[in-house]
């Protein structure tokens, strides 16, 4: 496509406890930004929901507040890209936009019964072959069939075509390109793979799991390259950017950060500390099926190219976890203030907090278990409280490393890392100390939007290949791992006994 006369590309970045848009010019550089955080609802223990249409709003309320502040007009974007949180699922009316209830959260695990029904046959990897997926609360699919299964005359409607279904990155390309006044209704192969209704190998729905899961595929968005050759549409000149402006990119949260870090190559990784974590290795052009329950995942799809695959561990409870000891205990204002909390004391002080709010996922994937804070004597006070809750996030990604180790075979010569919490140094030097490997920052780090950026930038021509994208990225901070051998095993070895004591917290009948 013949790239516009245009300065920048913007990226749509929305994730699970806030939403974003950043322009980036030529050079990968981030020019201005916006963010708004959205609601977190929770009407029932393990309930996890967002509004959908706050979602919309606050997306919308980004990408205006970023163009009026920097001065830029809306014909000065090339395109916009969306990167999204991941397995949320949204219903709506096409015909109004009118969402059909609050979205459910990749958080949530009411759909814990649906995942147990469809695991008595064929057990928890009933479908990892065809959907790189182990049976859990965590995808997509089963909340879609807990919605309809919960939500009488929902089915009827949707074989009738008057619901459809979709990811947050579905519902927010719909919107931009129309949403009642002619939207596009489509997705990603990042996106769709999360589902666990898509085919790996040929990135279409696949007709016998949508079966399985009672789910019509009429409701379904269409799945397009994460960089298409053509735009998935544009917004509309009477819309609220008042110009139209391709929407050129998708790629879900995770994928984006691997794409933003340039991980191009069979091997590279990264890991992005976030509202969970979540560490991705690119492994090349065949998906590899785990044997350590780690997920296999499209890593992105350009053009007609053939999808490129990728290894992820995913780790439910890492950034929330300081928002709780934030807004739930009130230990810190501001969560910028957890790194001089922790600095108060030495060490954890004995301290282990497991942060299994929604069960564990990989590489454990137990929904049965429940978080914990152990380890506590009279000694332990809230500095210890708040490097345990730091030091968690490490064992977590660690625990997710050597999975892929023993997966691969692959020694890792450095981690790229991004993400919110890479700001925290005592976090990144204790990860280093863990993993010993270094720890490298990108000088972006915002590399969630960066990739979808990336993306639409490729998408549109405005920039090249992908040779021209890794040009662009540059290292800020490299942290040296430091602790001693002896010191590391015991802690990781108390870690792991602390984690098995979360197992089987929650009983069922």
């Amino acid at each position: 496509m013949t790239p516009r006369r245009a300065s920048y590309v913007g990226a749509l970045d929305q994730g699970t406890t806030s939403t974003r848009f950043i322009l980036f010019d030529r050079a990968g550089r981030p020019v201005h930004g916006c963010q708004r955080e959205h609601r977190q609802l929770y009407p029932r223990p393990g309930w996890v929901e967002h509004d959908p249409q706050e979602i919309r709003d606050r997306s919308l309320e980004v990408i205006t507040a970023t163009l009026r502040e920097a001065g830029v007009a809306a014909a000065e974007l090339a395109a916009v890209g969306i990167t999204n949180q991941r397995e949320t699922v949204i219903l709506w009316d096409p015909a109004t936009g009118e969402p059909c209830g609050n979205a459910i959260v990749w958080q949530d695990t009411r759909s814990a019964a649906v995942v147990d029904t469809l695991a008595r046959d064929g057990g928890a990897d009933r479908f990892r072959a065809r959907t790189g997926l182990p049976l859990a609360t965590y995808f997509s699919g089963p909340k879609l069939k807990w919605m309809l299964d919960n939500t009488p005359g929902l089915r009827a409607s949707m074989e009738r075509r008057e619901v459809v279904a979709g990811t947050v990155d579905s519902w927010l390309t719909w919107w931009l390109t129309g949403g009642p006044q002619g939207g596009r209704h489509v997705t990603d192969p990042t996106n769709a793979s999360r589902t666990m209704l898509m085919d790996l190998a040929s990135l279409s729905w696949e007709p016998a799991l949508l079966e399985a899961l009672e789910i019509p595929a009429a409701c379904l968005p269409e799945i397009l390259p994460s960089a298409p050759e053509e735009p998935y549409g544009a917004t509309r000149e009477d819309g609220p950017l008042g110009a139209a402006v391709p929407v050129a990119g998708i790629l879900g949260d995770q994928q984006a950060a691997l794409f933003g870090q340039a991980c191009f190559g069979t091997g590279m990784a990264k890991n992005t500390y976030g509202t969970g974590c979540f560490l991705l290795l690119n492994t090349g052009a065949e998906p590899l099926l785990s044997r350590h329950g780690l997920v296999t995942t499209v890593a992105y799809q350009i053009g007609s190219e053939e999808p490129r695959y990728a290894l992820e561990g995913s780790i439910a409870v890492t950034g929330a976890l300081v928002q709780w000891l934030r807004d739930n205990l009130g230990l810190i204002a501001s969560s910028a203030e957890v790194e001089e909390l922790a600095r108060e004391v030495e060490d954890s002080g004995g301290v282990y907090f497991v942060p299994a709010f929604s069960g564990l996922f990989a590489p454990y994937w137990r929904s049965d278990a429940r978080g914990l804070i152990i380890g506590l004597s009279g000694y332990a006070q809230r500095g210890h409280i708040a490097r345990a809750a730091l030091e968690a996030t490490a064992f977590q990604a660690l625990e997710i490393y050597e999975a892929m180790s023993q997966e691969t075979g692959l020694s890792m010569p450095f981690l790229r890392v991004d993400g919110g919490m890479v700001v925290n140094e005592l976090l990144m030097q204790f990860q280093a100390d863990l993993l010993h490997l270094p720890v490298v920052r990108p000088a972006v780090s915002e590399t969630t939007a960066l990739g979808a950026a990336f993306a639409a930038g490729l998408s549109v021509g405005f920039w090249q290949d992908r040779e021209e994208l890794a040009s662009l990225w540059s290292e800020e901070r490299r942290w040296q791992p430091a602790m001693a051998a002896s010191e590391r095993g015991e802690r990781v070895r108390q870690w792991r006994r602390a984690v098995e004591r979360t197992f089987g917290w929650i009983e069922r009948e």
